[in-house]
C-alpha cells in the first residue's frame, strides 16, 4: 500500500539525527516560493498565513535563511522533524531501521514547500500550508503552482512498489492537491469517528492522531490488501463495515 499524510505546523529541530537521508526532490520548485516569500513583511506574512506576530517574525526569518543546501547541519528529516498529532500517532522514534526503509519507499508526505516529501528527505524550518493564497508567477495559489508533479510523482513511486491501492491519510486541504483522475491506483480513505452526544462524529485532534497510528499500523505490518486494515483495532477503534464502502473505511470508537 501507497501511503500519503499531511505534513505539521509545528517542527521538532532537536533531538538525535538519524544519520541516513535522502534530498526532496523538487527543490528547484521550494526555491521558487521562497523567493517569492521574502517579498512578505512579517506583518504581510501574518495576513497571508493567518499566524500571530510572533510566528510571522519566526518564519520571515526561516525563509531568509532558507537555501538549496540540505544537510544534517541545518536540516532534518522530514519523519523526525514534524511534530503534531498525525506524527504522535506514527511514533516514528518506535521504527526499527527495516520499518524506515519500508516507509522511505511507501509513504509520502505533502507539503506546500516541497511539494512531495519521502520520510527521509532532509528540509529546512519552515511553515507554508498547501492552503495559503500565495500568488507565485503566473500562479494564482500553491494548488495551480504544484499542478500535476505531485501525482505524476506519486505515480512513478508507484510502479516501483508495485502497490495497488493509494491509502490516504491526508487532510483535505492537501489531498486536494492530487489530480486524482490521474493516479494509477484506486484510493481508499480511512475515516475515524468518536461517540460524541449521542452520535458518531470525526473529532479533527483525535481523528488526526489515528490517522498516525493507521499508516503506522500499515507500515510496520507491511499491510499490502485493503481487506488487511479492517482488523485495525488501535487505541480504541474498530471497524465498521456498515457504514463503510470501498472506497472509505470508517472505524468507531466509542
Amino acid at each position: 500500500m501507497f501511503i500519503v499524510i499531511s505534513p505539521a505546523k509545528k517542527l521538532d529541530a532537536d533531538g538525535v539525527k538519524y544519520q541516513k537521508f535522502t534530498i526532496p526532490s523538487f527543490i528547484n520548485q521550494s526555491e521558487r516560493l521562497i523567493y517569492q516569500l521574502r517579498k512578505f513583511s512579517p506583518k504581510d506574512l501574518k495576513q497571508l498565513m493567518k499566524i500571530s506576530d510572533d510566528l510571522a517574525e519566526l518564519n520571515n526569518q526561516r525563509y531568509l535563511l532558507w537555501n538549496t543546501k540540505h544537510d544534517l547541519e541545518k536540516c532534518k528529516q522530514a519523519l523526525f522533524a514534524f511534530n503534531g498529532e498525525v506524527y504522535s500517532g506514527l511514533d516514528v522514534k518506535s521504527f526499527f531501521e527495516n520499518e524506515l526503509e519500508y516507509a522511505q519507499q511507501h509513504l509520502r508526505i505533502l507539503s506546500g514547500l516541497y511539494g512531495i516529501l519521502r520520510p527521509l528527505d532532509l528540509i529546512h524550518p519552515y511553515r507554508l500550508e498547501m492552503g495559503t493564497k500565495l500568488k507565485t508567477e503566473n500562479y494564482a495559489n500553491l494548488y495551480e503552482f504544484w499542478g500535476d508533479m505531485l501525482v505524476d510523482e506519486i505515480n512513478k513511486s508507484i510502479k516501483l512498489t508495485k502497490d495497488k491501492v493509494l491509502i490516504n491519510l491526508a487532510s483535505v486541504e492537501y489531498f486536494k492537491a492530487i489530480n486524482k483522475k490521474k493516479l494509477i491506483v484506486p484510493i481508499i480513505t480511512p475515516v475515524f469517528k468518536d461517540y460524541n452526544n449521542g452520535s458518531y462524529k470525526t473529532i479533527m485532534m483525535y481523528a488526526k492522531k489515528a490517522r498516525g497510528t493507521m499508516a503506522s499500523f500499515i507500515l510496520k505490518n507491511q499491510i499490502t490488501k485493503p481487506e488487511e486494515l479492517t482488523a485495525f483495532d488501535m487505541d480504541g477503534y474498530l471497524f465498521n463495515k456498515d457504514v463503510s464502502n470501498e472506497n472509505e473505511f470508517v472505524f468507531y470508537r466509542k
